[in-house]
This record gives structure tokens, sequence and C-alpha cells, in this order.
């Protein structure tokens, strides 16, 4: 049998005195693309992190080409062959393709300046090697997430990186751009490169992977191959139990509408779109992307402003001109983009959590107390995997830190509770939380608009289907009436049909 590249030996990693790794084990070997995959929070990241040099682990050991190593940094990872792809480039935006490739590792002349002339013709040779159509001297600025994912590739392969980790790297990228992707992973495979695939999307990982290694709660619980298992075994080892799927209820047919919408506008991005949700309903706003569903979205919390259009709750008109005032008027809002726009990084689950409410909490000051109260009430219930309440959000997984903004949505007690990707970058057994937590929800009497670009998701929680296209109503579906590809063809319209 071939000997691994690289062998992770009884890893252990702790941070702040929490042990995150207890003991854990990988193999990777040459030609061979081994899938690292588990809830979030059960641990990939860090041991890919390990594996690249960014950590160094408190206990166990590496072993590269059969010989025990210690990493001091990424640059001495690279140094000897291993890179690690992030799921956010960590590209120079203000240099050129070229230089972002040979970044660290400029060839050089005679003289020991940067020999320009190689680095643009050698970044070109790489780049068409891999298939890529980027102009060594176009800037990275403004270039898509799945080109500058391949500059990394390319830079790693400058680097003559035998190991490469791809860490979540398909998350942001669309169905055309993952393929582009898995095409240079099975070049690169085919080439005796041992990878390995970081991810909980299990479609993707029984595409390209050969092998399997689950993790749970930081330990290893199944080595598998993708030959002899399947997705239901590997999600089985993923959380510890079966995933059931959510059921839907319907009780609110004959209740007037939560939320009514008018001849709703945006300039340029929204054209006089009506619709309800009933309490106790959940809505979904399929489409594609640049539909307009996150412009609505936005308009109904006071974000973006409307050129026309009423809202009404319960049958009164209301006014919505600022976050603040949708606030009070009883609409609450999980954004897409949870990082930017639904947490503070740097403060703690507790202060983030809370935060919406602060003058409920506030006499003479904020009563930590009753933030860490109300917080762990909703850490129980969301079943957030932390060490406590004053943990700093910045340091969850991305799962659990979507759930944190979920118990800030629902701690506002809103009447219509909007939801915008609830499960992006979230992994099966944490999804299954949000969609169960959703329809418990909608079935305290919540009306719940949910948009999604998950179409299983979206078959599976909602009620009811409107489907946007171009900035307008196209269609609308009850949940048995809808299937995966009557959706698309409304959400693609005349090109969907001429294909």
């Amino acid at each position: 049998m071939k000997e691994p590249l690289i062998s992770a030996r009884q890893i252990k990693m702790s941070f702040g005195g929490v042990e995150v790794l207890h003991g854990v084990d990988l193999n990777l070997y040459p030609g061979e693309v081994h899938a690292i995959t588990g809830e979030n929070g059960a641990g990939k990241s860090t041991l890919a992190k390990i594996i690249a040099g960014v950590h160094r682990p408190t206990a166990g050991e590496l072993v590269l080409n059969g010989q025990p190593t210690r990493l001091a940094n990424p640059k001495d990872a690279a140094a000897k062959g291993i890179s690690l792809i992030h799921q956010e480039p960590l590209t120079f935006p203000d240099l050129t393709v070229a230089e972002n490739i040979y970044a660290g590792n400029h060839p050089r002349t005679k003289a020991r300046l940067v020999d320009w002339k190689t680095l643009r013709e050698e970044a070109a040779t790489t780049m068409a090697n891999l298939g890529l159509r980027l102009s060594p001297d176009a800037p990275v600025k403004g270039l898509s997430v799945a080109d500058q994912q391949m500059i990394e590739v390319a830079s790693a392969l400058t680097h003559n990186a035998q190991v490469l980790i791809l860490d979540e790297t398909t998350a942001s990228l669309t169905p055309k751009e993952v393929e582009e992707l898995f095409e240079i992973v099975r070049r690169l495979k085919a080439e005796g490169r041992a990878l390995a695939f970081v991810s909980h999307k299990l479609e993707e990982v029984f595409e390209i992977c050969d092998r399997i290694t689950v993790l749970r709660d930081g330990s290893k619980v199944a080595e598998l191959t993708t030959q002899d298992s399947s997705p239901a075994e590997v999600i089985r080892h993923m959380v510890g139990r079966d995933i059931e799927a959510t059921a839907v209820t319907r009780h609110h047919k004959d209740q007037a509408p939560r939320l009514s919408i008018q001849n709703l506008s945006v300039p340029g991005r929204v054209h006089n779109v009506s619709f309800d949700v009933k309490p106790g309903e959940v809505v979904a706003l399929a489409g594609l992307v640049g539909a307009g569903r996150t412009d609505i979205a936005h308009a109904l919390v006071g974000a973006t402003k409307m050129s026309s259009g009423t809202v009404q709750i319960d049958g009164a008109t209301v006014e919505i001109k600022t976050p603040l005032d949708a606030q009070k008027k009883g609409l609450a809002l999980v954004p897409e983009d949870r990082q930017h726009h639904g947490l503070l990084l740097p403060l703690s689950i507790a202060e983030n959590a809370t935060l919406p409410i602060l003058e409920n909490l506030f006499k003479f000051w904020v009563k930590g107390s009753e933030q860490v109260s109300i917080s762990k009430e909703w850490i129980d219930r969301l079943r957030v995997a932390c060490v406590g309440p004053m943990q700093p959000v910045g340091s969850l997984s991305g799962g659990n830190q979507q759930k944190v903004v979920l118990a800030k949505a629902v701690l506002t007690k809103p009447k219509v509770l909007i939801v915008d990707e609830p499960t992006r970058g979230v992994d099966v057994g944490a999804k299954s939380e949000v969609h169960r937590l959703i329809r418990e929800l909608a079935s305290e009497g919540l009306a719940v608009l949910m948009i999604s670009s998950d179409l299983p998701e979206v078959l599976a929680v909602s009620d009811r289907i409107l489907v946007m296209r171009a900035g307008k109503l196209v269609a609308e579906y009850e949940r048995d009436q809808a299937t995966q590809e009557s959706i698309m063809f409304d959400a693609a319209g005349e090109a969907a049909h001429a294909s």
C-alpha cells in the first residue's frame, strides 16, 4: 500500500484551556482526495490549519514523507509542500494576478531583483496548466471569489505543493464554478498530489472524494470510503442521530394576513410586488441571485428605501424608514451576511443576542446577569456549541454564529420574522435544527418570510412558495404543487425553457 504524504497522529488542540481536538488521526495519500467532514464546530478547520502550519497542536505530531516534522508557520508549511486554500481568499486586491501568484516567492535576477518578465511568463504558464483564462497583469480587485481561489491554487503550485487542503472553498461558488474547481482537483489528483477537502456538503464530498474522515465534537468517529458508504451513513456519524424530515403543518388557512405588501417597488431592483403572509405560515421567496428577494427584505426593515408601495401589519398600514422603526412595528430580519450585518464578532454571545433589547435591560447600567440568563436559555434551545454565554461570538463556527443571529432576532418578539438564506454555510445537523426552529416559531403564531436559494430547503420548510425573476413576482405555488424543476423554470424564465 502507498505511504501517506502526510500523517496527523493523535492531534490535540486547545484554545483558552478548552480542548477542541481530542487525539485525531488523519492520513493523506498521493493521488487521493480525502474529505474531512462534520458539523460546524466539529474541528474540521482547526485540523486543516494545524496541517497547514497556521496552528501548532498542543499534543500529537505531524509526519511528512515518513519523517516527523514541526511547522513553524504557513510559510514554513508552503516551503515543505503543504498549502491551504481558504474559504475566503487571502489575496492582495491591489496587486496583479501574477504578483499574487508569486507573493513572497518572486523569481529573481542574478542581481537579486524581481524578475518581472519571468514572473509574468511563469504565472501565465501555471494558469494555462490549470485551465485558467486570466491575464497575468489583471488586477485582482473585482475578480470573482472563484477566480481568487484559483489564484491561490496557482500560487500553491509555484511552491510545488504536494499536499493541498481546500477549506470550505465551495461555500461562495456557483454550481458552474464548483464544477470548474473540481476539474482542477481531478487534474491535481491525477498528478499524484494529496488533497484534503474540508466540507459538510455531502453531495460534493461524494462527487469528488475517495475517502471520508468524520469528526464529531473534536473527535474522529469514522473513516469511510465514498464507494462503500452513503450520505445517510455519513450524516449519522456527523450528528450521532438520524436527521428527521421537517414536518409541515398548516393551521393558518382562514386567518387574516399578518403581513400584507401591496405594489412594493425598489428603484431598479423590485417592480410592483404584492403578497401576504399569515400567522403560522412560512412563505418562501425563491429565485436566482439578483432577482430582488433580498431587496424586498431590506425594504421591509427600512434598510433600503421603497419608491412606492404599502406595508400592513395586522391590517394597519405602517411606515418604516429605519431598522429601528421595523423592530418597533414587529419585524425582525436575520440577514444573509451574518458576519458583517448580523453580529459584532469581538463581543460575546450574550452581548450579541441581547443587543436589540438592551433598553429593556437598562436601569442605571446594563444588567450583565440578565444578558447571561437570557442568552443561556437560547443557547440551550438552539443547541449552540460553545463554552458559555461569554464566549466571543467570532470564535464560534459558522453554524453556531447563525443560531446566535436567530436568537437575536427572535428576542425582539417580532410578529414577522424575515430570514435571508438562513442555512447558508451551515452543516446538515445545524440546518435541521434551524428548520425545526423556523417551523416551531411559525407554530407559535409568527409569520415567517424565508428567502432561500436552497430548493430542497424551500420545499421542506415552506407552506407557500413565491418565485421572483428580474424584480417581479412571476409564480406562486402551494407547497404540494411545487417541484424543484417547476421553481427553477419560473426563476430562470425563457433561458431555461430554451435549453
